[in-house]
C-alpha cells in the first residue's frame, strides 16, 4: 500500500500523487510497489533490496551518484496480535523500518514490511510539529516515537515477568516457564536492536550522511537520552530474568532430587517385608514358626519401623 502526505498552510493531509516536499509511506510492499519505487521515484535497486529484507539490521548508507540516503531503524512489534488478548502470552519481535532521503526528488520515503504503529501516528496527525518538509526532524521524531514504544513494551515485559514470578513461587508449571523463556527471547531481540539503533543515531549525529539543523539538536539529545534509558532497562531486565531462571532451574533440580530420595527410601522400607516373606516362601528347613505368619509379620513390622526411625533420626525421611 502506498500513501502520500504533504504539509501546507492548512496542515498535513493525504495527496493523490507524490510531489516535491511530500512524504511517501509504503506499507507491506508488493512486487508492483517495488517496481513503482524504482521506476517512478528512482530509488536505486540496492536500497530497495535492503528495505525489503526482514533480517536487515539498523544502519545508514549513502549513494554518492544519486545523493540518496538510506536509514534503517529496528522497530519493536508484538510478535502475534492474537496473543495480545492474554498479557502473559505477549511476546515481542523487531522488524526494520526504512527511511529514504531522495534529494533529487525533494521527498522522504518510508518503507515498512508490516503496518508500523509509529508511522500510523504521523499519518493521522497525532504527532505535534510534524512537517513533511522538515525531513531531518521527521527522522528524529520517528526515532523518538520508536524508542518510546520500546520503553512501553519493556515496562509491559517487566509486569508480565513479575506476575509470572509470583505464579512460579506457587507452582512450577511448564507453561509458566515457557512464558519466561518467551520474555527472555524478546529482551534479546530488544537489546540487539536498541544497540544497532544507537549506533545508527550516532552516525546521524555526525552530520555527514544526514544534514542536521540547529533546531534539531535538542530533539537529537532527547532521543539519545531515551535510547540509552531503554538499553539500560533492557540490560537490567535481562540480568534479573536470567538470574531468576537460573534460580528456578536450581529449585526444580533440587525438588527432583528430594522426590527421588523419598522414592528411594520408600523402596528400601518396602523391600524389608519382601525379603523376610521371601525366606518363608522358599523351601528352607530350620526356620522357626513356619506354620504361622506371626513371626515373619512381626519381623517385617519391626524391620520397617527400625528403617523409618533411622531415616527420621538422620533427617532423610521428609
Amino acid at each position: 500500500m502506498i500513501e502520500c502526505f504533504l504539509t501546507d498552510e492548512t496542515g498535513t493531509h493525504a495527496i493523490e500523487e507524490p510531489e516535491a516536499g511530500c512524504w511517501v509511506n509504503v506499507t507491506s510492499p508488493t512486487a508492483e510497489d517495488r517496481a513503482w519505487l524504482e521506476e517512478e521515484l528512482g530509488v536505486i535497486d540496492e536500497f530497495v533490496k535492503s528495505a525489503l529484507d526482514d533480517e536487515e539490521t539498523s544502519h545508514v548508507d549513502y549513494d554518492e551518484d544519486t545523493g540518496q540516503t538510506l536509514v534503517i531503524i529496528d522497530c519493536p512489534f508484538i510478535e502475534d496480535a492474537a496473543e495480545a488478548e492474554d498479557p502473559l502470552m505477549t511476546q515481542y519481535d523487531t522488524h526494520p523500518l526504512t527511511v529514504l532521503f531522495l534529494r533529487a526528488q525533494d521527498m522522504i520515503v518510508t518503507i515498512s514490511l508490516k503496518e508500523n504503529p509509529t508511522l500510523s501516528l504521523f499519518a493521522v496527525g497525532k504527532v505535534a510539529d510534524f512537517n513533511t518538509h522538515q525531513r531531518t526532524r521527521f527522522l528524529l521524531q520517528i526515532f523518538s516515537n520508536t524508542v518510546q514504544r520500546y520503553l512501553r513494551y519493556l515496562r509491559s515485559i517487566n509486569r508480565q515477568f513479575t506476575k509470572n514470578e509470583k505464579i512460579l513461587h506457587q507452582t512450577m508449571r511448564n507453561s509458566e516457564l515457557v512464558k519466561m523463556l518467551g520474555l527472555e527471547k524478546s529482551l534479546v531481540y530488544f537489546s540487539t536492536s536498541l544497540r544497532g539503533d544507537e549506533t545508527t543515531l550516532s552516525r546521524i549525529q555526525s552530520g555527514r550522511v544526514v544534514r542536521l539543523y540547529e533546531d534539531d539538536k535538542d530533539l537529537l539529545d532527547d532521543v539519545f537520552i531515551e535510547i540509552r534509558q531503554a538499553i539500560e532497562m533492557c540490560t537490567v531486565y535481562s540480568s534479573i530474568l536470567n538470574g531468576t531462571m537460573d534460580t528456578f532451574s536450581s529449585v526444580i533440580s533440587n525438588n527432583l532430587n528430594l522426590v527421588m530420595r523419598t522414592l528411594t527410601i520408600v523402596t528400601i522400607v518396602l523391600a524389608i517385608p519382601t525379603i523376610i516373606f521371601s525366606f518363608y516362601g522358599m523351601n528352607v528347613e530350620g526356620l522357626p514358626l513356619t506354620n504361622t505368619c506371626l513371626l515373619p509379620l512381626g519381623l517385617a513390622v519391626v524391620g520397617m519401623a527400625g528403617a523409618i526411625l533411622y531415616f527420621r533420626t538422620n533427617n532423610l525421611f521428609k
